[in-house]
């Protein structure tokens, strides 16, 4: 089974998508987007291999706090094959929702079959290059020119613009993580 080079991962957030979220950030991005808030995720060199079967089942063990899952990155298409086979597994075994950021378009997705296997378990997509000069401030979107594209009826426009932007989480050993569209903006 493959694995997925992960950066980070966050078990509950409320700032990634509708309602409380398993959140995994993949490692590695070739896009090079200027002014990217998230550059520490794209050395492909770095992250850790986490088997896609140990990934499903963290988030299996939390669906009765959470809403769904959220992938972003990195570039989570870049690891087409892992990509693929977890999120199978993963609406295999729940009816969980899923929500995936990606600097691809949904054209560039659709056209490379190994990409697009993967949008059947998606219902929503966030897609297009981060654009630093388009940052957006009345949308749940990181840049005016990302699109957000309802793959099924689970969500609706509204559903998604009353996710907060950001969120502060206190650890009790004090650690403090921001999450969310630029979480430092």
């Amino acid at each position: 089974m493959p694995a997925l080079k992960l950066h980070s991962q966050l078990n509950l957030s409320y700032s990634n998508g509708p309602g409380a979220r398993f959140v995994l950030w993949v490692q590695g991005c070739s896009l090079g987007c200027p002014g990217c808030f998230n550059p520490e995720t794209h050395d492909f060199d770095r992250g850790e291999l986490v088997a896609v079967q140990d990934l499903v089942g963290k988030a299996l063990k939390l669906k009765t706090k959470i809403e769904g899952i959220t992938i972003s990155g990195g570039e989570p298409f870049q690891q087409p094959e892992a990509l693929f086979e977890f999120l199978k597994e993963f609406k295999e075994r729940s009816d969980l929702s899923v929500l995936v950021f990606s600097g691809f378009t949904l054209s560039e997705i659709e056209e490379q079959p190994s990409l697009k296997r993967s949008l059947p378990y998606i219902d929503v997509l966030i897609a297009g290059r981060y654009a630093a000069n388009l940052v957006e401030s009345n949308k749940w979107l990181g840049s005016a020119n990302q699109q957000q594209h309802l793959l099924t009826d689970r969500y609706t426009q509204e559903d998604l613009q009353s996710v907060p932007k950001t969120e502060v989480q206190i650890s009790s050993d004090g650690e403090i993580r921001k999450s969310g569209i630029d979480p430092l903006g």
